[in-house]
């Protein structure tokens, strides 16, 4: 049976907007003496229905009443919008700030990794960093020096390590913030949001770190970020926070397509039922446009190996008319990523439709709006119907142990082969010598 090591129960926190503490000397006296002595429930944050702390506008609730248990080796990602909570949760879990109601329950040495740079000072050198950060952390003089040079190789500013770290670049300074933190060794390491700064080198050391604590050592580990690859290549599970109230919590494939799933702003169909409500003018009619993912899984969020068909109709008001459509995709700074244009058809008055499908591994991660634009004779514009559908691809990387943004507008899937046509190079460099 797995060996449990954190065990949430019923976590709640409510912060009173504008006043530290509960507003008064004697209430905060009263406060702390019921609840650090007599062991007493919080006397001025109850949660209870109709209590103020859950209905007052003074009052914010953080996290409400939060249940999960981890397990000795697992990675836990913890997924959410800004102000969802996540970092009040691992703050209660690092024992940092107090729940106002629940526990929780752990078992082993935790290090919390929620400030790159905590304990820096910027007077100091790089190496006199690396020792203070060191015992802020939890580690010990002997423990540091062990690791000084494995923690400086990490970091990867060797020529600077005698340097004031006030003369170092951002990227320089965190990279050897987290190299510090990186090479402590407790039972459950808590790190939040620190892919969010550094170049792609970094991040995918970063990864590889915690990849390495994690399945090779067997340590846990609480992962929160907003880059939804990374928590599906380092994490087992995940943990999904909506506005302090968990959403769901399980294997990370399923609850990271089910929170895309509800992040994506989009718009996939527009229809009309009479020519006389819908867009166009005395030549074409819009009757309806759809975008239809094709996708196995119908709860799957659209990433990039998602084939997406465009179906639409129109009313043609015209007799004999050689007609054709276009079908524009722009990204969302107005870039125009294609032009796709119909064949021309010669059309009487009624109903036309159109149909194409967009390949899957063709465009890159980001969100997208498509509009359509409809020609007379090729050349004489009829109407155009800008913006009529949104959508949003997210990354996959499958193996690959890269994080950076991929560059270009499109990511197709070419055929591409490598292969090994020597492998004497010795001979070679001997007969080109020769």
């Amino acid at each position: 049976m797995p060996d449990t090591v954190i065990k949430v129960e019923q976590l709640s926190k409510v912060y009173r907007l504008g006043t530290i503490g509960t507003g008064s000397f004697k209430q905060d006296l009263q406060r702390w003496w019921n609840t650090a002595f007599l062991k007493k429930e919080d006397p001025f944050f109850q949660l209870q229905p109709g209590n103020t702390a859950a209905g007052n506008k003074d009052f914010f609730l953080a996290l409400h009443d939060v249940s999960f248990e981890v397990n000795q080796g697992e990675a836990i990602g913890i997924i959410g919008r800004n102000g969802s909570g996540k970092s009040t949760l691992l703050k209660i879990i690092s024992r940092i700030v107090r729940p106002t109601q629940g526990r929780v329950l752990g078992k082993g040495k935790v290090s919390s990794l929620l400030e790159v740079g905590t304990g820096f000072n910027l007077e100091l050198t790089g190496r006199e960093n690396i020792y203070i950060s060191g015992y802020i952390l939890g580690m010990s003089k002997a423990e540091v020096r062990s690791k000084f040079d494995e923690i400086v190789a990490f970091s990867g500013v060797e020529k600077f390590i005698d340097t004031p770290v006030k003369r170092y670049s951002s990227g320089m300074y965190v990279r050897l913030a987290f190299a510090v933190a990186a090479h402590l060794e407790p039972d459950i390491l808590i790190v939040d949001e620190v892919l969010a700064v550094g170049d792609a080198d970094f991040q995918k050391k970063c990864l590889g770190k915690m990849r390495e604590v994690s399945q090779a050592s067997g340590r846990t580990i609480l992962f929160v970020s907003h880059n939804m690859q990374a928590i599906k290549n380092l994490c087992d599970k995940a943990l999904w926070l909506n506005q302090g109230k968990m959403q769901v919590f399980g294997g990370v494939s399923e609850v990271v397509n089910k929170y895309l799933s509800s992040t994506q702003q989009s718009k996939f169909k527009q229809q009309w039922e009479v020519p006389e409500e819908a867009p166009g003018n005395d030549k074409i009619r819009v009757k309806s446009i759809e975008l239809i993912p094709q996708l196995e899984n119908p709860e799957a969020a659209l990433d990039i190996r998602t084939p997406l068909q465009v179906k639409f109709q129109f009313w043609n008001l015209q007799d004999d008319v050689l007609i054709s459509a276009s079908i524009l995709l722009f990204n969302l700074g107005g870039e125009c990523i294609f032009d796709l244009p119909s064949p021309a058809t010669r059309g009487q008055k009624g109903l036309l439709e159109g149909e194409c499908t967009i390949p899957g591994n063709f465009l890159n991660d980001g969100a997208y709006y498509i509009s359509l634009h409809f020609l007379k004779d090729t050349s004489v514009p009829l109407f155009d119907f800008e913006e009529c559908l949104t959508f949003e691809l997210e990354d996959y990387r499958g193996d690959i142990q890269w994080y950076g943004k991929w560059w270009g507008a499109v990511r197709p899937k070419f055929p591409f082969q490598l292969k090994q046509t020597n492998t004497c190079l010795q001979d070679q460099l001997q007969v080109d010598l020769i």
